[in-house]
């Protein structure tokens, strides 16, 4: 007589669920969890009469690894979270947070003053300040 135990077969197919997953998400790597297939921060895009807002959840991250660039109106975000193992002794059982490189690229509209853009990191927020030109801020235009 063989003893079954619910749980345990729950968890069999919840492993046998996360490897078809892996693999078909491009993990391959005979089950090392320090790798990832690329990840992408979650974005809040914000415009107002005058300026365009990003919001970026990074959490984890600092400054030193993101990369911002601007170049007409096409503004790049990149960078890189790493892991935060500290232990070969470790019993790795869960690993559900992303890390690896991010790259994000959004076309902002005609006319933003590239040279006044401001970007601010706090509390796993990265936002990202573009104010418009001048040609570009919405006027109430009266009739006369």
């Amino acid at each position: 007589m063989t003893r079954r135990t619910p749980t345990r077969t729950l968890r069999t197919l919840q492993r046998e669920v996360d490897d078809l997953f892996d693999q078909f998400f491009g993990r391959t790597d005979g089950g090392d969890r320090d790798t990832s297939p690329a990840w992408s921060p979650s974005t809040d895009l914000v415009e107002t009469d005058e300026d365009v807002r990003l919001h970026l959840d990074v959490p984890g991250m600092s400054a030193d690894d993101i990369s911002i660039n601007l170049q007409n109106r096409t503004l790049t975000v990149s960078g890189e979270r790493t892991s935060e193992r500290t232990g070969e002794d470790e019993n790795i059982v869960r690993v559900e947070r992303a890390v690896g490189t991010f790259h994000r690229t959004f076309t902002l509209p005609d006319a933003v003053d590239a040279d006044s853009t401001e970007a601010t990191y706090d509390n796993g927020v990265l936002t990202i300040r573009v104010p418009k030109t001048e040609e570009t801020t919405r006027r109430q235009i009266e009739i006369q």
